[in-house]
């Protein structure tokens, strides 16, 4: 079992346990109201960043540099999608772990990262080669 999961609601029916302990019924209705907000902020967060990430098309990033210098290990999938403002390309098979989706700037770059259970577990960085060496003369 995914306790990651569970802590949350366990945490909110401890609150509620505890303030109906020291306030009665008006203690409750404090907590509950509480939590309502708190419920109402993540649903908030969640539909600002996929409604920012529906105006962008799929799997695109304006950087894949820039991106691979942000990641860091242990991520949410909702904050990776927050900061390139897009969903990503799915590469693996739905509902399977590992999650891996690709973000693909307009140079050629792209970034695989590969999710376990909506965290970052891993990515690459991918450049393109280049046709021409750095004095402008054509590579072998």
């Amino acid at each position: 079992m995914n306790w990651r999961n569970a802590w949350v609601p366990l945490l909110g029916a401890v609150l509620v346990l505890a303030s109906y302990r020291a306030y009665g019924w008006m203690g409750v209705a404090a907590a509950v109201g509480f939590l309502v907000m708190w419920l109402l902020l993540h649903f908030t967060r969640l539909m600002t960043i996929l409604r920012k990430a529906a105006d962008h098309p799929v799997g695109y990033v304006g950087s894949a540099v820039m991106l691979n210098a942000k990641l860091r290990k242990g991520m949410a999938l909702m904050h990776v999608v927050a900061m390139t403002r897009s969903l990503g390309c799915l590469q693996s098979p739905e509902n399977m772990q590992p999650e891996v989706y690709c973000w693909t700037d307009g140079s050629g770059s792209h970034v695989t990262c590969e999710f376990h259970h909506g965290r970052l577990a891993a990515w690459k960085l991918v450049r393109p080669a280049h046709l021409e060496s750095p004095q402008g003369k054509q590579a072998p």
